[in-house]
């Protein structure tokens, strides 16, 4: 039994990590072109806008085994396989990044306005507002939204392992379903439970530990604004 559990364990592990990567990659600055393109945002694009937020309606409104069953040619051909944690990791990437997409959208649209026309008053580029203002100032949100991407790519894996994706989902199936080792099963959901808890733990306590430094508040916008005034007074006494 052991050696199952840490082979599926393992196998979870690889699925939700790599896909976690990539919707993170891909969905951050997603989520921020959202909050950018935005009526009103620093570069103003309703035709990008309405594009990008229904294709992101789409992916999250689709059902995990739909997409999967969907995507099966396209897993093949990144993958060569339709079978296995590794084809499983291309649904759950496609999956998650548009689940990522619209938290970071809401984290960032947290962000206090009033920084960002300070930052833009003292000359502040767009990429810079982005790097050293929005990004920043959203940082404990977006770990939890990275949390609660994580927590949603395990579930999404025990879907997975249903249709042949390995892992936890798919050992709880063939074992505890199929050959009525109900023991295994709940040794398996037990385990779940524990990893989220761990996850959810972990994630909450990086939040508060960002947000008690100064991540979250008006710190970086403050530095970036201090670091601005001497540059400018020297440039008023020129003058």
């Amino acid at each position: 039994m052991q050696p199952l559990l840490e082979q599926a364990s393992w196998e979870t592990l690889i699925m939700v990590g790599w896909s976690t990567l990539i919707a993170v990659v891909a969905g951050l600055p997603l989520g921020v072109l959202l909050v950018l393109s935005d009526r009103g945002g620093l570069l103003q694009n309703v035709v990008v806008n309405k594009v990008v937020g229904q294709v992101v309606n789409v992916g999250r409104s689709m059902p995990f085994i739909i997409l999967m069953v969907a995507l099966m040619s396209f897993t093949r051909w990144v993958t060569g396989t339709t079978i296995g944690s590794e084809a499983a990791i291309v649904p759950l990437a496609i999956g998650g990044i548009p689940f990522f997409a619209r938290l970071v959208e809401t984290a960032v649209r947290e962000v206090d306005g009033g920084l960002v026309e300070a930052v833009q008053s003292m000359g502040g580029s767009t990429w810079t507002i982005v790097r050293k203002v929005l990004v920043p100032e959203a940082l404990p949100s977006l770990i939890a939204s990275t949390t609660t991407t994580v927590i949603a790519l395990i579930g999404y894996s025990a879907m997975a392992g249903t249709v042949g994706g390995g892992g936890l989902g798919d050992l709880a199936v063939r074992y505890g379903y199929q050959r009525f080792e109900t023991g295994l099963m709940w040794i398996t959901v037990a385990l779940l439970a524990v990893v989220i808890s761990l996850i959810q733990f972990a994630g909450d306590l990086a939040a508060r530990t960002l947000h008690s430094r100064g991540r979250g508040g008006a710190a970086p916008a403050l530095r970036l604004l201090k670091a601005k005034e001497p540059a400018a007074a020297d440039i008023g006494k020129v003058a």
